[in-house]
């Protein structure tokens, strides 16, 4: 009897135990339900059930959402894909299938991205979104693919723009847009544009003609009006040459080069003696960083353009008694020859921000532009005065050489920071 009690207790004791432990595990769970237990005055198990139940009600909340995502990006006029951490093709839309070209592909069929898609751009996107944790943008002129090599020759190529987001697990969305349409609009309007400036170029400089002869002929105070009008015709005179000059460098831009050996250091001391009398006026300076020579490859007369317009608005825009940065760093590259990096630097203040993307665009100018007072130029220098083209040419120029130009604002003087880099560097002359 004494061992069939003992027995019973610690039977008793033992499902307890259990009872205590079932409930304490039961009470962990809910709590990872994010059910508070003192708020909930039911039974264990019921609660289990209630829980339960809302799980399940709260999924199929959660399938209806994504499949209503997954129609919309179905549906939507952008393309969209997916890639795993291994760039490996989970998703894409049927747009993003059509702007690829990804007839190959299968839903559910598991492929690397650069297998379906021979673009350098999209898998270095891709790449730049992981390494720097932050969405990316990359636009590129795609070359669809085609297995019919007939076919080959008549398939056009189309600009894309890609916009990228870094998702867990480290996979990266993208988001592609055609930005063909756009591209062919800016290139009718600037044919149509170019067309008409070479049709007012003729009748500009009768025009003009027109008016010497009147400067001549008329007296005061009627030769007043003469005299105010010349100028604005030069002005309109440049405007169409300076259009037409920049067209013709976006259709032939290395052919229209005379490359030859420049010292760089006497180009950019002799551009700022021709601006010299607009600087004295406001006792500007310049300091130019670099005194070894400096020999580039390169057109001296486009060039001596590029740094004309350059400098041009550092003094417009610099105040009274300042002085303009020039400042030349040697960047080594990869492959040779190295390139140089011409900074051009002004006190002023600067671009606004909103309008940093779009101040090498033609005839863009600033808002905060219109209302700044310039200096006036009453020499004959051949200057766009307020035009909206001085940047555009420059950069137009600045591409041709195979270089890049940007702007920014200078952290330290507050003004205009406008960086041009240059390959092409002749080293038996520089050293």
């Amino acid at each position: 009897m004494v061992s069939f009690l003992l027995g019973l207790a610690v039977a008793v004791g033992f499902w307890v135990w259990q009872q205590i432990r079932f409930k304490r595990k039961l009470q962990h769970l809910l709590e990872t339900f994010g059910t508070e237990v003192s708020e909930v005055s039911l039974p264990l198990i019921p609660r289990l059930r209630r829980e339960i139940a809302l799980q399940n009600q709260r999924q199929q909340q959660l399938l209806s959402q994504l499949q209503t995502w997954e129609t919309l990006l179905e549906s939507a006029p952008i393309g969209y894909l997916q890639v795993d951490d291994e760039n490996q093709l989970l998703w894409c839309n049927p747009k993003a299938r059509q702007l690829l070209g990804l007839q190959k592909w299968k839903p559910g069929q598991l492929r690397l991205l650069l297998e379906l898609v021979r673009s350098y751009e999209l898998d270095r996107l891709i790449e730049q979104t992981r390494d720097r944790g932050a969405p990316q943008i990359q636009e590129w002129l795609h070359h669809p693919d085609c297995s019919d090599a007939a076919a080959i020759s008549h398939l056009q190529k189309i600009s894309l723009r890609a916009s990228s987001l870094l998702l867990p697990q480290e996979q990266v969305g993208v988001f592609i847009e055609n930005q063909q349409p756009i591209v062919e609009i800016i290139q009718t309007r600037d044919r149509l544009v170019s067309d008409l400036a070479h049709e007012l170029k003729t009748p500009l400089t009768s025009i003009r003609l027109v008016i010497e002869t009147l400067q001549q002929q008329i007296d005061l105070p009627w030769r007043r009006l003469i005299d105010r009008l010349l100028p604005e015709v030069d002005r309109l005179i440049n405007l169409v040459q300076n259009w037409l000059e920049i067209s013709h460098l976006e259709l032939e831009p290395h052919k229209k080069l005379n490359l030859q050996p420049v010292e760089l250091q006497s180009l950019i001391y002799s551009v700022w003696q021709n601006l010299e009398p607009i600087a004295q006026e406001r006792h500007l300076q310049l300091d130019y960083s670099q005194s070894a020579p400096l020999w580039i490859k390169a057109d001296k007369s486009r060039l001596t353009q590029v740094f004309l317009n350059l400098l041009h608005n550092s003094i417009k825009y610099s105040p009274a008694e300042a002085t303009i940065h020039v400042i030349i760093n040697l960047l080594p590259t990869k492959t040779a020859p190295k390139q140089v990096q011409i900074n051009v630097i002004d006190s002023g203040k600067g671009f606004p921000i909103e309008d940093l993307p779009y101040v090498f665009d033609r005839l863009y100018r600033c808002e905060a532009d219109r209302n700044r007072h310039s200096v006036e130029n009453n020499t004959s220098l051949p200057i766009i005065n307020g035009s909206g083209l001085g940047l555009a040419i420059a950069q137009q120029i600045v591409l041709a050489h195979g270089g890049t130009i940007k702007a920014k604002n200078h952290p330290d003087t507050g003004g205009a920071w406008l960086q041009v880099e240059l390959p092409k560097i002749i080293p038996n002359l520089s050293n």
